[in-house]
């Protein structure tokens, strides 16, 4: 993608979706990191229905330490890869109790020491909860970033960075949001809808996907 085009790419988007939020329900920055470590290899909706169960009983680190490993999973045992996900999440709150105050931690090193919050996960965390201008490059942004030609990388991290370097400051904090969104519902891996992409003028993709 021309470095002239990248502005009006995300004016583009920005017009399309003023307020870009996650679809992953939350209402306090610990249940948004539980949200986030539970959505691996899972899809929002999923996580939501699991997590509207869970956060009425338990939604802080001491409330999850006592309800127990076994107690977790019954709550969380529709979402893939539960066990280990429960696992994680109970050293992740134990952590949290003992070395923060039951806190979440602000900084991108504290929250990548805990178990199961990968690079992605602390992205996330950073960037909807404290409003850091950081990217967090799943499956969709991975594939909208070389699809398009705005960030071309052979793994998420080449991605991360090319993004970094290439979106305008103005579009940061909100740009993440606004390429899943544009990856999950219209630039989609086996048939992008090119048709109805509010971004198809600027993208390097050809030949664009006529409407059906």
């Amino acid at each position: 993608m021309n470095k002239r085009d990248i502005e009006p790419f995300f004016a583009a988007l920005k017009a399309a979706t003023p307020s870009p939020q996650t679809e992953l329900e939350y209402t306090t920055v610990f249940e948004l990191l539980t949200a986030v470590l539970l959505s691996a290899q899972a899809t929002d909706v999923g996580v939501n229905k699991a997590t509207r169960k869970l956060f009425p009983v338990a939604n802080t680190p001491q409330a999850i330490l006592d309800l127990g490993l076994e107690g977790l999973e019954s709550h969380i045992k529709t979402i893939g890869l539960y066990r280990s996900k429960a696992k994680h999440l109970m050293q992740t709150c134990r952590m949290l109790v003992e070395l923060h105050g039951g806190q979440v931690p602000r900084t991108r090193e504290a929250l990548e020491a805990l178990p199961g919050v990968g690079r992605k996960t602390a992205n996330v965390v950073l960037n909807v909860a404290f409003g850091e201008p950081t990217m967090a490059v799943d499956t969709h942004i991975f594939r909208v970033g070389n699809r398009t030609g705005l960030a071309p990388g052979r793994n998420p991290l080449e991605v991360e960075k090319q993004l970094m370097k290439r979106v305008p400051d103005a579009y940061a904090v909100d740009s993440h949001h606004w390429l899943i969104l544009l990856g999950r519902y219209v630039c989609q891996a086996r048939k992008p809808r090119c048709w109805e992409c509010v971004v198809s003028r600027y993208c390097d993709f050809t030949p664009k996907t006529p409407a059906p």
